[in-house]
């Protein structure tokens, strides 16, 4: 019996209209493979809008091969000539950047930079612009955007792959979205509460003829039991799993004690 979720975090709507309006922007991108990886990425995580400035190869057979399942989204992405066009048409952008600048303006980690660019997505055309793998956005390139976001990580050694780098900052995009329900497990039917008192009753019995309970000393075995239990949440065929483990317990204590047939 699947138990239904009712809170908050997974009946919030996914504002995917906001998403839609996210442009992603690579610069310059050296390799084919990368371009295609980052396709993917951005399919993932529900994002539909890719521009390539100046890509030295594509279209390019190897870009293929990493979008699995995002050829869609690969074949529609627009190669223009320069920044300034691929971020035409937008009202904010935010250029992803691991190295320090000294005149960065305004800089956040990606998850502050996501909140910040859906709230601009909400009306408008937004970007995340990336730059090549070997030394991402030039100082000049960075200055066109009107954010910098960075991705903490380890200070000794930041620098992310480029569609590694891509997945991650779409990735908060999700989040900020309001993306946070997640598959559930199915949930069985649970046990009565006569069904765990009898299983109760059956574990004393069992644990006293193996000695492991004495009943006249019993100290809080139970009680302990109890609560182990009860932090399971026991199901109905759970209950019975442990009720046949029991019973066979039962008649190995009972043919070891009448001993071998004669």
């Amino acid at each position: 019996m699947p138990a239904t979720r009712t809170d908050a975090a997974s009946t919030a709507p996914l504002d995917e209209q906001a998403l839609s309006r996210v442009r992603t922007v690579l610069v310059r991108t050296s390799h084919p493979g990368n371009i295609g990886a980052a396709a993917r990425a951005l399919w993932t995580m529900g994002l539909s809008s890719l521009v390539l400035v100046e890509p030295r190869r594509f279209p390019d057979p190897d870009a293929t091969a990493r979008a699995t399942g995002a050829e869609d989204l690969l074949a529609q992405a627009r190669v223009v000539t320069s920044l300034a066009e691929g971020l035409a048409g937008c009202t904010w952008s935010v250029g992803l950047s691991a190295r320090p600048r000294a005149f960065a303006g305004r800089v956040l980690s990606m998850r502050e930079a996501a909140l910040e660019t859906l709230q601009h997505a909400a009306g408008a055309t937004v970007a995340l612009v990336f730059g090549t793998e070997m030394s991402g956005l030039t100082n000049e390139e960075l200055a066109q955007c009107q954010c910098v976001a960075t991705i903490p990580a380890n200070p000794r050694y930041a620098s992310l792959n480029l569609a590694a780098a891509v997945q991650v900052a779409a990735y908060e995009l999700r989040m900020a979205a309001g993306a946070h329900a997640v598959w559930r497990a199915p949930r069985f039917a649970p046990a009565t509460q006569d069904a765990i008192e009898a299983l109760y009753a059956h574990a004393e019995r069992t644990l006293a003829a193996l000695r492991f309970l004495d009943p006249a000393m019993p100290r809080r075995l139970m009680p302990r039991l109890r609560r182990l239990f009860a932090r399971a949440g026991l199901e109905r065929e759970e209950i019975n799993i442990l009720r046949g483990i029991l019973a066979r317990v039962d008649g190995l204590i009972a043919r070891n004690r009448n001993g071998p047939p004669a």
